[in-house]
């Protein structure tokens, strides 16, 4: 179960958070870990062309890519105190590296980690890098680096001066 203020302060609607449950945080070592379940209703994985042999039914590495972003919102949550809220808001820059080590089957949970590799404040903005792993039964199915810039706009749409 997800914290509800968590999920009220999300620029998505919840069915969009992918992960239903954070593992761990680790402010210190500026990382969280999720749980996300898989299954046939996920988006993409709903409109694949099953073949048993050619192509079985996974999760989408678009699928992946948004729950990075996610589990991103987490760690700017969770780790860094950022709340959507207050203003603050992400958007992902880079994706710097990606491998897919293997098809993420359906049944099995997604083991999620995000862990911060460098935060550094840009006149007002900070610019995090972040690298996710992402396992299936101790497999790796994911994994990159990513780069994301958090900014905190006034309600008018303003930048803060």
């Amino acid at each position: 179960m997800l914290d509800p203020d968590f999920v009220a302060d999300c620029p998505y609607a919840r069915e969009a958070i992918l992960f239903d449950e954070i593992l761990e945080i680790d402010r210190e070592g500026g990382r969280v870990v999720a749980r996300m379940p898989t299954h046939d209703r996920l988006p993409f994985t709903d409109l694949q062309r099953v073949h048993p042999v050619r192509h079985p039914r996974h999760v989408s590495g678009a699928v992946m890519v948004h729950a990075t972003g996610m589990l991103g919102f987490a760690h700017a949550y969770y780790v860094l105190g950022l709340r959507h809220a207050d203003g603050w808001i992400g958007y992902g820059t880079h994706i710097q590296s990606a491998r897919y080590g293997g098809l993420a089957t359906i049944g099995p949970p997604l083991r999620l980690e995000c862990r911060s590799t460098q935060v550094r404040r840009i006149r007002g903005s900070l610019y995090v890098r972040y690298a996710f792993r992402f396992e299936q039964e101790e497999a790796v199915v994911y994994e990159s680096e990513q780069g994301a810039v958090w900014r905190r706009i006034e309600d008018e749409g303003q930048e803060p001066a």
